[in-house]
């Protein structure tokens, strides 16, 4: 599907790694380098005529995003560097200042680093507890589990609307209903959700959400921030520094601007916001619902297909979605990785930032194999031709 859009494809290496980074379309390439040769100044900072096009286009992006996730208003999207640092302003510039000792916030052991590190941080600094809502035995989330995990202490839910390594869709609005109902606020991040399946922040309710646009066929060092607009008006940015005020003539006369500029100190990321919009306008011509109705077949394919070798354990085989997670017998994960590179076939391996989820598996390492649209069965039957060999192991074992 697509595939003569992405020229990195015509080096014919097979690419399995899009859970970490997604491969750049030709379109957001070409218009970032437009930015950078016929505009490449900064955006909001001068009346001459290519920085007043520098600005329109950094607002159309923002217009683009707010539009690709259905928010109310521009004002509730936040440029930000990916996922990573949207959780930690949400966490440290909203929650830091509205938890106290005691409260609760519950995760689970399957999300991902940047979504349990803040928490942790918050628990050893002011005393909050971060709780687990327990899985299902294969490992998905359990709305039950998580109704029974709430107390009168609970305050926040954050967890990620697909998971990273297992893969599992969360029903986001069923939680955010369930949340509200008590008080609790949520955050999501969708680092592994948007462009595979649809967002719709005013459907789900959600207070908070995270995107990288690097998942989603646009550039790395680019993300964004939505939050309800009354929400980020409490927020304190964690950034401080030009663009974000009106003046500040003294410590207690400071007049910041309104939403969402005051959230976005210093010199923006322009030209990722811009191939930001390039990638969602590139995947709105595709469908969304297409995407994921391809990539779920891709995946019920993989699966079927590994499961037919005896020498492979599948870790997430009845999960929807677009990730296989799997060990082959009696090999480490690392050694399946560098055996497969091999044969030019990118998978990851390793705990994927996610380093609870071994709690759970009783194994640390794993290889994930992650699927976009523009991969295809004949890549699968590559992978599975290569793993079905037993020189994997002979070489694992030095052999």
């Amino acid at each position: 599907m697509n595939r003569e859009d992405f020229p990195f494809l015509e080096k014919g290496i097979i690419y399995f790694d899009n859970g970490a980074t997604s491969i750049k379309p030709k379109c957001v390439i070409d218009k970032m380098n437009e930015y950078y040769y016929n505009y490449p100044s900064n955006a909001h900072r001068g009346d001459y005529s290519i920085s007043v096009r520098s600005s329109a286009e950094f607002e159309k992006a923002r217009e683009t995003v707010k539009d690709f996730i259905n928010a109310k208003s521009t004002k509730e999207i936040v440029f930000t560097s990916g996922a990573t640092e949207s959780i930690s302003q949400a966490v440290y510039g909203y929650f830091k200042n509205k938890l106290k000792s005691g409260d609760e916030v519950l995760v689970t052991k399957s999300e991902h680093a940047s979504v349990i590190l803040p928490w942790f941080d918050l628990e050893n600094k002011i005393g909050i507890k971060v709780k687990y809502i327990p899985l299902n035995d294969d490992y998905t989330f359990n709305i039950d589990n998580l109704i029974s995990s709430i107390t009168s202490n609970t305050k926040v839910v954050s967890i990620a609307e697909v998971t990273n390594v297992i893969g599992d869709i969360r029903d986001v609005k069923r939680i955010t209903s369930i949340c509200h109902e008590k008080g609790i606020k949520v955050l999501v991040d969708a680092a592994q959700s948007a462009g595979h399946i649809n967002i719709d922040v005013q459907d789900s309710d959600v207070d908070f959400l995270s995107i990288s646009a690097h998942k989603m066929l646009g550039p790395n060092g680019i993300g964004v921030l939505y939050g309800k607009e009354e929400l980020l008006e409490e927020l304190d940015s964690i950034k401080k520094g030009g663009g974000m005020t009106i003046s500040f003539d003294s410590p207690k006369e400071i007049v910041y601007k309104e939403l969402p500029y005051k959230l976005e100190a210093g010199t923006q990321n322009i030209a990722g916001a811009i191939g930001f919009m390039e990638a969602i306008n590139f995947i709105n011509k595709i469908g969304i619902d297409n995407i994921e109705e391809y990539t779920c077949e891709l995946k019920r394919y993989l699966v079927d297909k590994l499961k037919k070798l005896n020498n492979i354990i599948i870790y997430n085989e009845n999960v929807e979605g677009s990730t296989v997670a799997f060990n082959v017998k009696d090999v480490f994960a690392q050694d399946t990785a560098i055996y497969l590179d091999k044969h030019n076939i990118c998978v990851r391996s390793g705990d994927h930032c996610d380093k609870k989820l071994k709690d759970e598996l009783n194994i640390t390492n794993t290889v994930r194999v992650s699927l976009y649209f523009y991969n295809t069965k004949e890549e699968i039957d590559k992978l599975v031709e290569v793993l079905n060999n037993d020189k994997i192991l002979e070489e694992s074992l030095g052999v």
